[in-house]
């Protein structure tokens, strides 16, 4: 870290040096102002730039502007959504310019697999998500941008944490025990979908005020150029870069207060108290005299800073742009800190009269992580209330002075007792110091003998290495071992590397002769991945752990030959077929290749003569596409290999030397199971979409509907035992299907001088069944448990099973008495025999939802701005584990020696035991969120200066409106636990540009 840290303490001095380099020279004032054809109503922020050079400037708020130029000069004016304009300076010292609309040149051009396209030639589906559009506030990880603004991706935070990552789905997922995450590549680079050890969340190497778009690829024909891993989707990500002019400088300023929106519903001291004296009176003399709240206790109201400064223009023709950024992030959870610090650069020189384009992109970033334990959240609930944090009673000096509970000895009730929440979070210490770089060189030269043929050549790399400590201390009463040992202590080191080379011809032609256009592409892409892992274990004592030292060494890479075809016909008719060979080390060499082709057809209805001159129709495209995708990434490098490991600390082997007569203990190697013919998981798509726009695109949209068949699955499936060595195998063997609608629509419902209002709707309804899960048909196999809840070893809420969707809640039928109330221990007998047995698991519910809307809205009044954002889920279930495991009366006590608190729920239920698979448990988990609101005010002109400046506020998850009782439904997988709650944050913020 400490060379990141001088690289963060040294760049101020270096852009200081880049400020004062640069100068520019002219000869006389030419002065204007840039109106709109449509209505002659100014425009601000048009660049006025002298072409071929790097001076300009950029027209005010009254669409004034001034600068010093040559009479030879030629200046061009340019503005997104306007055509652009040139203008022969001459003698003219007052040019006045009217910009006509060019609304379809809004994100005309998008970035796919290898390369850029036309919006208006792509024939798959393809959503691009520009920096205007990204939600807005106290946003640290780069998937928050994106939440809710594309129909079919679903993001799930993982939690409140500082910096967490968050699951994402594109279309449901496509597998069962291999990876469902979507294949993200940043300006060029595939990430690897591992984590980084140390780090909440991989995607926080890229700070999200430098992110220019996302690209999210959906069906095959679009993602099958990535065949190897995009069964699940890809996102591609670029960076900001630099432009030609004069440079600028932004720099973005906020601070943020959290606060937590709500508490687990457990007894306060006074209603303990009056549980406890009624129902166990024997055990009253347990209780305290303090009235806790232990909820209050552990959590805090968070602030947070955030700060960054980004410089860009060009220097001597070479467009730049670096950026530096500072985030002091703080969680509600006390000791729970992120500390993250920034640095990106981007370089895009042309040489040889523009025939090579160049772009370098390197990110630096570090960040410090303080791990609260999250622990401490399910320990609040679950301590008795009438307890203190620290008591005065000398016994418990020897634990920090923390209440711990006690057996008649004095010594921790370490395997009944929950451990004191505040003891959990201040003695115990998990810090993580993380240093990663991303970064590619992309090289592309337009060959000057043929017209049309180019080739690109792009290397990268993503490289990261983590420290962290793990230490209990010595007197926690919560941790046996820490007490016993004199405390533990664990320090972890990971390396990783992963490289990667792509290179590839493009050759593009006009086809005159039928007024058609043709490119194809061919190339090759090698990617290595290598990670090592050091753990060291110790005890304060001085002796020997059973694990002392860990060290892992893995490695793997993918091999691909890739091509493409496009062509097109009058500019109404485009054809796209393309094919990728993939390799993977991770399978047999009988095994290794998987082929990937798809083929897409688009048809540009709107350039026909019966709609070419529509004064409605602006946009009509019908889109058809279908292609198979690959899966490898099942988290083993050597599947289908014997291999050997080595044994956990609880299956070590010992032994007495006779001669000394000491205990002597050492590790087994055992042989792990294998499956040689492992092979590629397959998933194939059919994909048809329309692409919408009416009144010059006022209204546009899309609407797609979507089969996607998965077969092979890479599997985790019970075997006989003795047949492979272990009683559980990756093999392939079972299907999936999803299938779905999308829609989306994007308005401009007011365009005037002074009001403007968007307002952007998507919806995605998606359908997730598995048809096969043995090798052959067996009607009678119940399926693979899955979904394990607490409150009791081996209870499982949810299976994968034919004929439903993946990891579906399969529970009891609760009966309910006369008056409503649930009856204890009485189920539906589903089969009629008598008896309540497995065989009356019931079908009940999908954790994932069946609806997916979000809202997006803009609007602008003069120099103020507002823009709001909302999402919906539909039709999801969510198991209340909290309630479930603590909402009985059993919980109140443990063997009469520990006190421990309940859940509100037990006044209704009266449930003396806990009803693990009650689906009394089991409740509608729909929610509509209010993701964020924001309003702002923009200054143009400032002090009289070219700087210009705007102030906001925001509030990020604003509200919550459903009916679940727990604290948040939206809980991936559907199992409502133990979860970091989200905060409702509130920020204001500053941009000031100049």
């Amino acid at each position: 870290m400490t060379n990141f840290y001088t690289i963060r303490k040294s760049l101020p001095m270096v852009v200081m040096l880049m400020v004062f380099s640069l100068s520019a020279f002219a000869q006389a004032m030419v002065k204007g102002t840039v109106v709109s054809g449509d209505d002659g109503e100014p425009i601000p922020g048009v660049n006025v730039l002298i072409k071929g050079s790097a001076s300009g400037t950029i027209t005010d708020f009254n669409g004034a502007y001034q600068l010093q130029a040559k009479k030879s000069d030629v200046l061009v004016f340019s503005f997104v959504g306007y055509k652009p304009k040139e203008v022969l300076v001459g003698d003219q010292q007052q040019i006045d310019v009217k910009l006509g609309a060019d609304v379809k040149s809004l994100n005309e051009v998008v970035v796919i697999g290898y390369g850029s396209a036309k919006k208006s030639d792509l024939t798959g589906s393809v959503t691009a998500i520009t920096a205007s559009d990204f939600n807005q506030g106290a946003i640290s990880s780069p998937q928050e941008l994106l939440n809710g603004k594309v129909p079919g991706v679903q993001i799930t935070n993982g939690g409140g944490a500082p910096g967490a990552g968050a699951t994402i789905r594109i279309r449901g997922g496509a597998s069962l025990n291999a990876s469902n995450d979507p294949l993200i590549i940043i300006d060029g680079v595939p990430m690897d979908n591992g984590g980084v050890a140390g780090m909440r969340n991989p995607l926080n190497t890229i700070n999200p005020s430098d992110i220019e778009t996302f690209t999210v690829l959906k069906d095959a024909s679009a993602t099958a150029i990535y065949g190897s891993r995009a069964s699940n989707g890809v996102i591609i990500i670029t960076t900001k870069k630099g432009t030609k002019g004069k440079m600028t400088v932004d720099y973005t300023g906020t601070v943020s207060v959290g606060q937590i929106t709500g508490k687990l519903d457990m007894l306060n001291a006074n209603q303990y108290r009056e549980l406890t004296n009624a129902k166990t009176p024997e055990n009253a003399h347990l209780l305290g005299d303090a009235n806790t709240d232990w909820q209050d206790a552990i959590f805090r109201t968070a602030i947070s800073t955030d700060h960054n400064i980004a410089v860009s223009g060009s220097l001597k023709d070479i467009p730049y742009r670096v950026s530096l950024g500072y985030n002091n992030s703080q969680g509600v959870l006390k000791k729970s800190d992120m500390q993250r610090t920034t640095l990106a650069l981007n370089l895009n020189p042309k040489f040889f009269n523009d025939n090579l384009k160049t772009n370098m992109s390197v990110k630096v970033m570090g960040v410090k992580n303080n791990f609260s334990n999250e622990g401490a959240i399910g320990a609040a609930g679950a301590f008795d209330p009438t307890q203190p944090i620290y008591s005065d009673n000398k016994e418990f000096d020897q634990f920090g002075g923390y209440f711990t509970w006690l057996n008649d000895k004095g010594v921790p009730q370490y395997s009944i007792a929950p451990g004191n929440p505040m003891a959990l979070i201040n003695q115990r210490h998990d810090e993580a110091d993380v240093f990663r770089s991303v970064g590619n060189l992309s090289l592309d030269y337009s060959m000057p003998f043929l017209k049309g043929l180019s080739a690109n050549l792009n290397v990268g790399y993503d490289y990261s290495k983590s420290n962290g400590d793990t230490n209990v201390d010595a007197n926690a009463g919560f941790d046996q071992g820490a007490v016993t040992n004199q405390g533990t202590f664990r320090s972890y080191e990971q390396t990783k590397n992963n490289n990667l080379l792509d290179f590839y011809m493009k050759y593009a032609s006009d086809l005159p002769s039928i007024d058609g256009k043709f490119d194809v592409m061919g190339g090759y892409s090698y990617q290595y991945f290598k990670k090592e892992d050091i753990n060291h274990n110790s005890y304060g004592s001085g002796q020997e752990h059973p694990m002392a030292l860990e060290h892992y060494k893995n490695h793997n890479n993918l091999q691909s030959f890739f091509a493409r075809a496009n062509f097109s016909l009058s500019e109404k008719y485009m054809f796209t077929a393309t094919v990728r060979a993939d390799g993977s080390s991770r399978f047999s060499e009988d095994n290794r290749w998987g082929i990937f082709p798809a083929a897409a057809f688009a048809w540009n209805m709107d350039k026909e003569s019966f709609l070419a001159s529509s004064n409605t129709i602006s946009t009509m495209k019908l889109r058809l596409g279908y292609g198979i995708t690959g899966q490898q990434d099942i988290g083993s490098e050597f599947g289908y290999m014997p291999v050997y490991a080595t044994s956990v600390a609880t299956s070590r082997y010992t032994y007495y030397d006779r001669k000394t007569g000491e205990a002597k203990t050492f590790n087994t190697i055992r042989p792990s199971g294998y499956d040689q013919d492992l092979k590629w998981e397959q998933t194939t798509t059919y994909n048809a979409g329309v692409d919408f726009g009416f009144l010059d695109d006022r209204f546009s949209g899309a609407l797609e509907v979507y089969y996607r068949n998965t077969a092979d699955l890479l599997n985790y499936i019970p075997v006989p035992a003795g047949s492979n060595l272990t009683n559980m195998l990756t093999t392939n063997v079972g299907a999936m299907e999803n299938k779905g609608v999308e829609f989306n629509l994007n308005s401009k419902l007011v365009q005037s001088k002074d009001f403007n209002f968007d307002l952007g709707v998507n919806f995605t309804y998606n359908d997730n069944k598995i048809t096969s899960l043995t090798m052959n048909d067996d009607p009678d196999y119940d399926g693979v448990r899955t979904g394990g809840v607490e409150g009791g070893q081996g209870v499982y809420a949810q299976r994968h099973r034919v004929g439903y969707p993946a990891s579906a809640f399969f529970m009891y039928e609760q009966v309910y008495d006369k008056d409503g109330h649930p009856v204890e221990g009485m189920y539906k007998d589903q089969d009629g025999d008598g008896k309540i047995t497995e065989n009356d698991l019931k079908y009940l519910g999908n954790p994932a939802p069946k609806f997916l809307l979000g809202l997006t809205t803009r609007m602008t009044y003069k120099n103020w701005d507002f823009s709001a954002a909302a999402r919906a889920s539909l039709g999801n279930k969510v198991y209340n584990n909290v309630a479930s495991n603590k909402g009985n009366y059993n919980t109140l006590h443990t063997s009469g020696q520990v006190l421990n608190n309940v859940h509100a729920s037990v006044f209704d239920t009266k449930f003396q035991h806990p009803q693990l698979l009650s689906n009394y448990y089991l409740e509608n988990g729909s929610f509509l969120r209010i993701d964020n609101v924001m309003i702002g005010y923009n200054f143009f002109n400032v002090f009289g200066s070219k700087m210009n400046a705007r102030v906001y506020g925001t509030v990020n998850n604003v509200a919550v409106i459903t009916g679940y009782d727990g604290l948040d439904p939206e809980v991936f997988g559907g199992i409502d636990n133990n979860a970091y709650p989200r905060p409702r944050t509130y920020m204001l913020g500053v941009n000031l540009s100049f």
